[in-house]
């Protein structure tokens, strides 16, 4: 469990302890006084328990749709913010995929996070929500034991009883305890990566970003997540994570670190299982990836769509495994240009129309697979990378609640596709791309999502 919630609910314990004080010393001054004034004490009469009646409300299929007309109208005062930069988007109709207003859709742009978009329906369509990942342990030489990534970048590094980063992580140390009970006698360990092919770093992708936290060389067995500090969320992350996890379980059997090796690309070791550890299922780590935008686990989940289509689970495997699955699922991907699966590369390309047609997909009923990525998207002011957003004006307020949307930022580029249930009922889904965007892109592309919640033009 993350330490963010251990701290949010510590605030909660925290307020509930002062608000009962606070009750405290009021109940203790009213009794006094009345001792003093020698009146009666008068109790009001307890309030009945407050209720609550959660529960889905469909929208209606006869709520008015946004005239492309009037839709133009309202977004044009927005659309003129320069800080908005190269800017291209579509909206469309959820019900009936018609576009209702587009610039520039079918221009490739930087997509930076938004690339997650395909990554996660790629994964649904070609995956089951509870596959799971394996790491294991394996000997095929007496004393020397070898670690086999499997992909997995969610192993943790911290010991038993402690906070992991991932949710309901494996950890290191339940390997450890299991080839001890095997009775093996360890006195070497060594890393498979084998399930891996290619460079470990995409093209586009800058080496500085892997001391600022938001990327490791990506090898199938690291760390969480490759963080040399497991649950801090300023951690910078390892230039060398599959020997860093090598070291770790050297540590954990009583070995010397120092002795690690990592295997050569492409030698795998086929021998006696002595332990084994499995990943949470799909849907896990597809949340963690989306909520939290995180680079290292969508890397590897395009590995995995890459592997389930006998593909090289590579950068390039993993991209043209997304793109041919989204295409066989209808999806116009004209113009697309990928180097990863995350979006961190500068290089990556793709349409407005792409974006939107993948939210137009999830929310029909041609795949039904595609469907629990509507409930992936963060919340505008409520969760993941959305949670900080849209508190500050009128019209972001207005959209709290109402808009769903992956992020996406880079250098001077700002994107944004999702849904939002603009007033009249109706849902639409929308995709928005900023490049070469000013110093306050961010707020102005979060301006125009907003204006398409609060439009009212129908006319």
């Amino acid at each position: 469990m993350r330490p963010a919630r251990w701290q949010r609910s510590t605030y909660v314990v925290v307020g509930a302890a002062v608000l009962l004080l606070v009750v405290a010393v009021v109940v203790a001054a009213v009794l006094v006084a009345s001792r003093q004034s020698g009146e009666p004490i008068a109790v009001p009469p307890v309030p009945p328990p407050a209720s609550a009646q959660p529960e889905v409300v469909p929208v209606s299929d006869a709520a008015d749709t946004p005239t492309p007309r009037g839709l133009a109208a309202v977004l044009a005062p927005v659309l003129a913010d320069p800080d908005l930069g190269r800017f291209t988007g579509r909206i469309s109709d959820a019900l009936t995929g018609d576009e209702l207003w587009s610039q520039g859709a079918d221009v490739p742009m930087q997509p930076a996070s938004t690339n997650k978009l395909l990554t996660t329906a790629a994964a649904l369509l070609a995956l089951d929500r509870e596959d799971r990942l394996t790491t294991r342990v394996v000997s095929d030489t007496p004393g020397v034991v070898v670690l086999v990534g499997g992909g997995d970048p969610t192993l943790s590094a911290a010991p038993r009883g402690e906070d992991t980063w991932y949710q309901d992580a494996a950890r290191i140390v339940d390997l450890a305890d299991q080839v001890r009970r095997s009775g093996f006698a360890v006195k070497r360990v060594q890393v498979d990566v084998s399930a891996y092919s290619g460079p470990t770093m995409a093209v586009g992708w800058d080496p500085r970003d892997i001391d600022g936290g938001d990327i490791a060389p990506i090898e199938p067995v690291m760390l969480d997540g490759g963080r040399t500090q497991p649950v801090s969320v300023e951690s910078r992350r390892s230039k060398t994570p599959a020997l860093d996890a090598g070291r770790a379980l050297a540590v954990a059997l009583g070995v010397d670190p120092a002795t690690v090796r990592v295997l050569p690309p492409g030698r795998s070791v086929e021998g006696t299982e002595l332990a084994s550890v499995q990943s949470p299922p799909l849907m896990e780590r597809l949340h963690d990836m989306m909520n939290y935008s995180d680079n290292v686990m969508a890397e590897s989940i395009g590995r995995e769509v890459a592997a389930a289509l006998d593909r090289p689970a590579s950068f390039d495997g993993a991209a043209r495994s997304v793109l041919n699955t989204l295409a066989d699922a209808g999806v116009d991907t004209g113009g697309a240009r990928l180097l990863d699966s995350s979006g961190l590369s500068v290089d990556d390309r793709l349409t407005a129309t792409t974006l939107d047609e993948v939210l137009y997909t999830a929310t029909g009923d041609t795949h039904p697979a595609l469907r629990p990525l509507v409930d992936l998207l963060p919340i505008a002011g409520g969760s993941g990378t959305l949670s900080n957003r849209y508190h500050d004006t009128e019209a972001g307020l207005a959209a709290v609640g109402y808009l769903r949307a992956k992020t996406g930022s880079l250098t001077a580029t700002n994107t944004l596709a999702g849904i939002v249930t603009d007033e009249s009922g109706r849902v639409l889904t929308f995709a928005l791309l900023s490049n070469e965007a000013g110093p306050t892109g961010r707020t102005a592309l979060d301006a125009f999502a907003a204006t398409i919640r609060s439009c009212g033009c129908n006319r």
